[in-house]
């Protein structure tokens, strides 16, 4: 189980950090929260894409595979949280190996 953060770099590559202790303890959420459930067929694809907006995403069951433009690629387990962020830029892939996942959403509302 870890904490992420998926952003865009300056040159409009996503990234993907681990928050250490430090940055964890510093963290506030506030939000609208969201859940969604999301059905699809085991190894359903969705090609390079940002971000719709700006949320934390916790994962509750199924795996999911975040495909970076240098070619990397990161796997997300239940238990695993990001802040996602890169709304704009190249953005990343995503695959869902198991079909069938479910997140809990919260949306991060702007200042």
């Amino acid at each position: 189980m870890g904490v992420y953060r998926l952003y865009s770099g300056d040159d409009g590559e996503s990234r993907i950090t681990q928050y250490t202790d430090e940055e964890l303890a510093n963290i506030k959420i506030k939000g609208t929260m969201s859940f969604s459930v999301q059905k699809r067929e085991p190894g359903h694809f969705m090609d390079q894409h940002p971000a719709a907006s700006r949320r934390w995403h916790i994962h509750v069951e199924g795996r999911m595979i975040i495909g970076l433009s240098d070619g990397t690629s990161h796997t997300f387990n239940p238990g695993d949280v990001r802040l996602v962020e890169d709304t704009d830029g190249k953005g990343h892939t995503t695959t869902l190996p198991d079909g069938d996942t479910i997140a809990l959403m919260i949306s991060i509302d702007e200042e």
